[in-house]
C-alpha cells in the first residue's frame, strides 16, 4: 500500500468514524460527510491520472458535482431543522413526529 493510498483511506475511515460516533450535531455530521467526499474526490482524481485512461477523467468531476448537490441539500435541511426545532442537535429530531 502506497503512502498516498494509505492517507486517503485513513481520511475516509476517519470521516466515516466521525459520522458513526459523533452524532450530536447535524453540522458535524455534514462536515464529516464532506471530508469523506473530498478524500474520495482526490483519490479518484489521482487514480484516473495514474491509470492514464481518458475514459475515467469525467468521473472525479461528476463526483464533485454530486458532492456539491449533497452539501446544498444538507445545508437546506440544517437551516430547516434549525428554524423548526431551534437547534441542530440530532437527539431532538424524531422521524415519527414529522
Amino acid at each position: 500500500m502506497t503512502p498516498t493510498h494509505f492517507s486517503f483511506t485513513t481520511a475516509f475511515i476517519l470521516g466515516l468514524s466521525g459520522v458513526a460516533f459523533h452524532r450530536t450535531h447535524l453540522l458535524s455530521a455534514l462536515l464529516c460527510l464532506e471530508g469523506m467526499m473530498l478524500s474520495l474526490f482526490i483519490a479518484l482524481s489521482l487514480w484516473s491520472l495514474q491509470m492514464g485512461a481518458t475514459n475515467f477523467t469525467p468521473a472525479p468531476m461528476m463526483l464533485l458535482a454530486f458532492s456539491a448537490c449533497e452539501a446544498s441539500a444538507g445545508l437546506a435541511l440544517l437551516v430547516a431543522t434549525a428554524r423548526t426545532h431551534g437547534t441542530d442537535r440530532l437527539q431532538n429530531l424524531n422521524l415519527l413526529q414529522c
